[in-house]
């Protein structure tokens, strides 16, 4: 998803929908948890194989484009920034 040394690490509470949301959920609606620790990723092209949701207030949600599990974090529509949490991501070393 993201080699190792292009992110920077961020520090930041910010409120992401939980991976797994039930069926009749709506957008108003989503369950979600808050996260602090992110890999700050300034241009989108970085990524190796990532994926976007729809627009839910001035961001898009980043999934694994392999898998399509997620949200492993988001991107920031007003800085064009991607913010991918620690907490969502497995972490090796290569």
């Amino acid at each position: 998803m993201l080699k190792a040394q292009e992110g920077t690490y961020n520090q930041e509470e910010v409120d992401v929908p939980l991976m797994m949301q039930k069926q009749d959920r709506t957008a108003d609606s989503l369950n979600s948890e808050p996260l602090k620790d992110f890999w700050l990723v300034k241009d989108m092209m970085t990524f190796e194989n990532i994926g976007f949701s729809n627009t839910l207030d001035g961001r898009k949600f980043l999934v694994c484009a392999d898998c399509e599990r997620g949200p492993v974090g988001y991107h920031d529509l007003s800085t064009r920034h991607c913010f991918l949490a620690l907490k969502r991501v497995v972490h090796k070393d290569t």
